[in-house]
């Protein structure tokens, strides 16, 4: 089956500013290249799983184990059978879309090289977000670099340990895994790989065990090259269906409507938990999240979206 179809302005201009702002960085932009191409896996279990929609595609097999660097928790979690050719599946949005199921995902952004800044200053977290997701009673699921975990080590440890969320992977360094994308150095294959062992090894240095074998391209880029590069590894790659448009934003409730106006059941919504790069953020979940209960709709981790 197809992937839903993406806001493309507002992705773009997502990942414009990211680049702008942020070296470069292109977390939460749309993918490109074959990533447009992307097609949903099957999930692993039960082992009658079907073929993902895709040219030349044979049966998947079973999904392989995660790989040993993502640590505690993985098995648990629910992962997606290998797509045409081994490569590393890829999710957007559930499958089983009647029940009024989403899920808010929250990208910590960090890159290698922004020690300096974080040094001077500059926050890349934002705990008050993650406070106010604990209050509110959403299950979450945060996809952290692993220089961010090094650099907040306690916040690493503290939401990878709470059972309202869930630590998933967006990589070490947040470089590019194709290239073009959004000005990021890019990563070759073998790098590529060591980049994300080396980000869930960074997670378990810190103390965060409740991780997922989840993967975010940096900015959702990717193409038939990374997913190859990281087959094998366990992992299942998270794309999102919704834009929540928070990178730089100034007007919460322009973040909050962009949100509500694109949710459906099933929907995988990216967000950002850096309070330099998203401002806004914990404001527009505070709006958002009451809305859409009284819509109907139940908050729920990456982890049970990919097991329906």
């Amino acid at each position: 089956m197809t992937l839903s179809v993406r806001n493309a302005a507002a992705t773009a201009a997502l990942g414009a500013a990211l680049c702008a702002a942020l070296s470069g960085c292109g977390g939460g932009g749309a993918a490109s290249g074959a990533a447009g191409q992307a097609r949903l896996g099957t999930p692993a279990a039960p082992p009658a799983a079907s073929s993902p929609a895709s040219s030349s595609a044979s049966s998947p097999a079973a999904a392989p184990p995660a790989s040993p660097a993502v640590g505690h928790g993985p098995g648990k979690a629910p992962t997606l059978a290998p797509g045409p050719n081994g490569l590393t599946p890829v999710f957007e949005r559930a499958r089983q879309q009647t029940e009024k199921t989403v899920a808010l995902t929250f990208d910590a952004d960090m890159t290698a090289d922004q020690g300096p800044r974080a040094a001077a200053g500059e926050r890349f977290d934002n705990p008050g977000l993650i406070s106010t997701l604990k209050a509110l009673g959403v299950p979450s699921t945060v996809f952290m670099t692993g220089r961010w975990a090094e650099e907040y080590p306690d916040q690493a440890k503290a939401i990878g340990t709470d059972p309202v969320f869930e630590v998933a992977n967006h990589s070490y360094s947040h470089h590019a895994f194709t290239s073009p994308c959004y000005g990021l150095p890019a990563l070759d294959g073998a790098a590529a790989r060591a980049d994300v062992d080396r980000a869930f090894a960074a997670f378990r240095k810190a103390g965060a065990v409740n991780t997922v074998p989840y993967f975010r391209f940096p900015g959702g880029c990717h193409d038939e090259r990374a997913l190859r590069a990281l087959a094998g590894s366990g992992v299942t790659a998270v794309q999102w269906d919704v834009v929540s448009g928070d990178a730089f934003a100034k007007d919460p409730d322009a973040v909050a409507a962009q949100v509500l106006a694109g949710v459906k059941p099933g929907s995988v919504v990216v967000m950002h938990c850096t309070r330099s790069a998203a401002p806004v953020t914990e404001e527009a979940v505070r709006k958002i999240v009451p809305e859409l209960r009284k819509r109907g709709y139940r908050f729920v981790k990456v982890s049970e979206l990919v097991g329906t």
